[in-house]
């Protein structure tokens, strides 16, 4: 049975190795302090955060998010550690929250390896703080006990560290801060999940590495990964609230949900219970008994079949990581478990005499292939059904999530409406490299592009040359403007193209002959500095005209369509003012649709020192080869991109945009 904490009430614990699970509604970072038996950590090497998220017997979140699991083995705990403090935070300088007191409050629960509640603890009453140290597990006379603390500091991290004794609390705010944005910069921005929808698996008890069993098969991917072995979850990404036209109406998200009469207050979800729709009725035959089920397209919540198309992908996607990082996590425990018997079998001298330790060491690598080989067989089932599942969505995906190979292209027509999302390239895994998983972004744009011309440590980049990857880049930036153009109905987007020293005319040449651009490819000093004055002073009318409250007073003939400004070969060709106005636009300009798709490589603009760092975290950064370098919203996995280009020799490109040019003569 649960025990629902109040603040400075204990509870004892009756397991070693434990989740720590915080449900927040709002990206928060989650850390964990040791501290000795008077509290106090001894330095910046005793807190686990997302810059080091490691540490004997811990391991947290690896980046900011709503959801954390924190994986906590008390008995591999150093003897000096008497306290392990769990501590919450609101990150600083990404644009959210600054406070806890806006926020819902966060929710924070102490499981078992087997998901059940052990004790759990609503952080409530917290106002202007914006870091709390939500609860503490600490060591008393030989037993671990949990208790809720809600502690909360105005000041964030850096007052906190300071209460807690450490001589760096604002290096180590500042390190873990830092470590935030990166993980912000390089993470594929996730979908809304207002409701945490549980719709792709049902809860099931997972199977521990090292317990006897089989874990449980998920009700609709499978994928469902052994949890006792990862401090990550199987949650799913949640829905889209209703359009606000619906006519299912909403709840108000600021009131509290009301406790259900004879039962505890339900927590998991704080002050949101916006109703997401049902899932579609399957059309795949049943499954036999004890097999998993047939994949269908479109089997996940959604208003239409595009938006259930797109919670599907996302669903895959996550599945995938989750199942990935619980397997990495069974090997590794297998690792550091055969480390553990081989260093108490070396540790006994006795041991190391005749065939008694041979004998050890040989049962210690036979678990460890046992453990080993459980978590494959386990992760096997996993791909197999996602690899099923992806047979039939991927055919069965619209033009904005398809591939330029998909035959869903031969009958495109000009849309009449915007998609929910656009497809930029596929994402795979070493571990399942032929499951590709689509990398679907939502539009409008939350953010630029960055395609990356330089070869960035990247293995592929390697074998090519700088002119053959800045060539490669142009392409993939025309292919993802083309996909932009095609999903747009006639007239609401347009593109601008600023190619100082006129390197990039061969990749652009299929914008360019058949029309779509707003004006030939801006070329010289001047023609850069009368593309960027424009579009800066189109996002300063159009700000002023949001904050006056008179969007109707824009000037007469006013372009009201989304902009996208393609800039090759930066930094050449560009002043200090004209980056600084690359600046503005990348930062000031999605807000009011105009975005941002610079192609360039950072090594060459490392001339202009780190004034142009808030640049390249402002933008998504994209390759044009096959690349490791982005990471998922839930447990941070290194993701290899590779970017969605026109099969060689193709003649889709040259039809999609010549029915672009067309619709766009006749709206004009």
């Amino acid at each position: 049975m649960t025990a629902e904490l109040v603040r400075g009430q204990n509870h004892p614990l009756s397991q070693a190795r434990l989740e720590i699970r915080v449900s927040a509604g709002t990206p928060i970072v989650a850390a964990a302090a040791l501290g000795d038996e008077q509290g106090r950590i001894h330095g910046v090497e005793w807190v686990a955060h997302p810059g080091a998220p490691t540490l004997p017997g811990l391991e947290v979140s690896r980046q900011a998010a709503a959801d954390h699991r924190l994986a906590v083995d008390l008995d591999a705990m150093p003897e000096a550690v008497h306290r392990v403090s769990v501590l919450l935070a609101l990150p600083t300088g990404v644009g959210g929250p600054t406070s806890f007191g806006a926020v819902p409050a966060p929710f924070v629960a102490v499981t078992g390896l087997d998901g059940a509640e052990v004790a759990s603890y609503t952080v409530a009453g917290l106002e202007s703080e914006s870091a709390v140290v939500a609860l503490e597990l600490y060591r008393r006379q030989g037993a671990w006990k949990v208790r809720a603390i809600g502690q909360g500091y105005a000041g964030g991290l850096a007052d906190l560290f300071n209460d807690q004794g450490l001589a760096q609390a604002h290096q180590l705010a500042g390190g873990i801060n830092d470590a935030v944005a990166q993980g912000v910069a390089r993470s594929i921005p996730a979908p809304p999940r207002p409701d945490g929808d549980r719709s792709r698996q049902a809860a099931a008890p997972a199977v521990g590495p090292d317990q006897s069993g089989q874990a449980q098969q998920g009700t609709t991917s499978g994928a469902t990964a052994p949890q006792p072995t990862s401090p990550y979850g199987n949650q799913t990404p949640g829905q889209p609230a209703p359009p606000p036209n619906s006519p299912y109406g909403t709840t108000d998200p600021t009131q509290p949900s009301a406790p259900t009469s004879g039962g505890p207050i339900d927590y998991s979800h704080p002050r949101r219970q916006n109703a997401a729709p049902p899932p579609p009725p399957p059309t795949a035959p049943p499954a036999q008994p004890g097999q998993p089920a047939q994949p269908v397209a479109g089997d996940a919540t959604g208003w239409s079949m595009e938006e259930r198309l797109y919670n599907q992908v996302w669903g895959m996607f996550e599945d995938l990581a989750r199942t990935t990082a619980a397997y990495r996590s069974a090997v590794d425990f297998a690792e550091s478990r055969m480390e553990k018997e081989l260093d108490q079998v070396l540790s006994d001298p006795r041991s190391r005499i005749g065939g008694q330790g041979d004998a050890a060491r040989e049962a210690a690598q036979a678990k460890h292939s046992q453990l080993v080989n459980q978590a494959r067989a386990t992760l096997d089932r996993d791909l197999a059904q996602l690899s099923a599942e992806s047979q039939v969505v991927e055919p069965a995906l619209p033009p904005a999530y398809a591939r330029w190979d998909n035959p869903v292209w031969h009958g495109y027509r000009v849309p009449m409406e915007i998609p929910m999302a656009l497809r930029l390239g596929e994402l795979h895994l070493p571990e399942s490299a032929e499951l590709r998983i689509p990398m679907l972004v939502r539009l409008p744009l939350e953010r630029g592009l960055w395609i990356d011309s330089g070869r960035g440590g990247s293995l592929e980049g390697s074998f090519h040359d700088s002119h053959d990857l800045s060539r490669l880049a142009m392409e993939t930036a025309v292919a993802h403007a083309a996909r932009l153009l095609a999903v747009y109905p006639a007239g609401e987007f347009t593109v601008h193209v600023i190619d100082p020293a006129g390197s990039g005319a061969q990749a652009l040449a299929p914008l360019v002959q058949t029309g779509v651009l707003a004006a030939p490819p801006a070329v010289g000093a001047a023609g850069v500095a009368d593309v960027l004055a424009r579009l800066t002073q189109r996002v300063d009318l159009v700000q002023m005209a949001l904050r006056a409250g008179a969007p109707d007073s824009l000037p007469p003939g006013f372009d009201t369509s989304q902009q996208l400004l393609i800039v090759n070969d930066f930094p050449h060709g560009f002043d200090d003012r004209a980056v600084n106005q690359l600046r503005y636009l990348a930062d000031e300009g999605p807000a009011v649709g105009v975005h941002l798709m610079m192609v360039a490589d950072r090594e060459e603009a490392a001339g202009y020192g780190p004034l142009l760092d808030p640049l390249w975290r402002a933008l998504l950064r994209l390759t044009p080869v096959a690349d490791d370098h982005l990471a998922d919203p839930w447990v941070g996995h290194a993701w290899t991109y590779e970017p969605s280009l026109v099969p060689p020799g193709s003649q889709v490109l040259q039809q999609v945009l010549t029915q672009v040019a067309a619709a766009r003569a006749k709206h004009w």
